[in-house]
């Protein structure tokens, strides 16, 4: 049995605006750490995939930034897809190269790039634990986050009652609830839907083909190449709710090792150090009598003064100015700024 790793490194992160941007999305960013979050997801996978076994899928036109962030992946193991087609197609694609370079009896470890981990080792431990019910039960596996608070920004997975800590299949996904059924959720055991799977090649296609019905003209076009697939690809869906909410045979597996998804500017409160205020910094930024702050300073410095639980973000002459709270709906923001605002260079 060979193992495989698929790193999801698509979207354009604009709830990172003005940072992230098309030709500089979230993943190429060094939010969490000093590095990209994209080269820390790839250095977390090389202890248990040869670099050679490491597929990443992205947009096209992030060829060369992704090329020189990742000198140890094989050329052809950076897959562009032609337009925007969804995770069910990523993965559908993903498995068919797979197969056709190795075999459907290999198995594929699926991650996003542009996650925060606390514990890398007791994620790769979680990814084999995964990995060994996938063989066992012939199953997808996905892997449910223990939850550590009521959060409304998170999908959720009800999972057939069990022992604590076991495997179980999965009753079913919820879509990101409001604050309160988060609560209730957390309080029945549900886990956080983390997006991270794993399964067997073969497992994977075969349920794709059954249920992934937007994919069906696609498959059947597979064999004439990676564009003709993707192009056929006319209702993008997610591997959720394409395969695994249709499916019977999915698994999740508990995990606990500091996952956050970190979607906003507000999230990094969560992930980087704070000052005794709750204050989070990055660049030359200096905040006084204030608390609560997330300041990113690309250039210049920036300094706060008597106020709290602002967002403020600083890059080439452009500088954004929000409160925690805003700072998760800037896309309705950047659908009434002007084009050159919204994707500086």
């Amino acid at each position: 049995m060979s193992r495989w790793a698929v790193i999801l490194a698509g979207g354009v992160g604009s709830r990172f605006w003005p940072i992230s941007t098309p030709a500089r999305p979230k993943q190429l960013l060094p939010l969490v750490s000093d590095r990209p979050l994209l080269r820390d997801s790839f250095e977390r996978l090389t202890p248990i995939v040869d670099a050679e076994n490491i597929l990443v899928l992205a947009n096209a036109g992030l060829e060369e930034a992704i090329i020189d962030l990742l000198p140890e992946l094989p050329a052809e193991n950076l897959v562009t897809e032609p337009a925007p087609a969804g995770t069910a197609a990523a993965l559908a694609w993903a498995a068919l190269e797979i197969a056709r370079r190795d075999s459907e009896e290999a198995t594929m470890l699926c991650i996003h790039a542009d996650w925060s981990i606390a514990d890398d080792d007791e994620f790769r431990a979680t990814l084999l634990r995964a990995e060994e019910v996938a063989l066992e039960r012939n199953a997808l596996v996905t892997v449910g986050i223990v939850p550590t608070r009521p959060d409304p920004g998170f999908g959720y997975i009800q999972r057939s009652p069990a022992q604590a800590g076991a495997p179980t299949m999965v009753k079913r996904f919820v879509e990101k609830p409001d604050r309160v059924a988060a609560a209730e959720m957390c309080d029945a055991g549900y886990l956080w839907n983390s997006g991270i799977f794993v399964w067997r090649v073969e497992d994977f296609l075969v349920e794709t083909r059954s249920h992934a019905k937007e994919l069906a003209t696609a498959l059947k076009k597979a064999s004439a190449g990676k564009t003709a697939f993707f192009a056929a690809v006319k209702n993008p869906v997610s591997v959720d709710v394409g395969v695994l909410e249709r499916s019977s045979r999915v698994t999740v597996v508990p995990g606990e090792f500091g996952w956050d998804d970190i979607g906003t500017w507000s999230a990094l409160k969560r992930v980087r150090p704070q000052d005794e205020a709750g204050n989070v910094t990055c660049g030359v930024a200096y905040v006084r009598d204030g608390s609560h702050n997330v300041v990113h300073a690309e250039t210049g410095t920036v300094v706060l003064y008597g106020v709290d639980n602002l967002v403020v973000v600083a890059r080439d002459g452009l500088t954004l100015v929000t409160t925690n709270e805003k700072a998760a709906d800037l896309k309705k923001l950047l659908e009434s700024l002007p084009e050159p605002l919204r994707s500086p260079r």
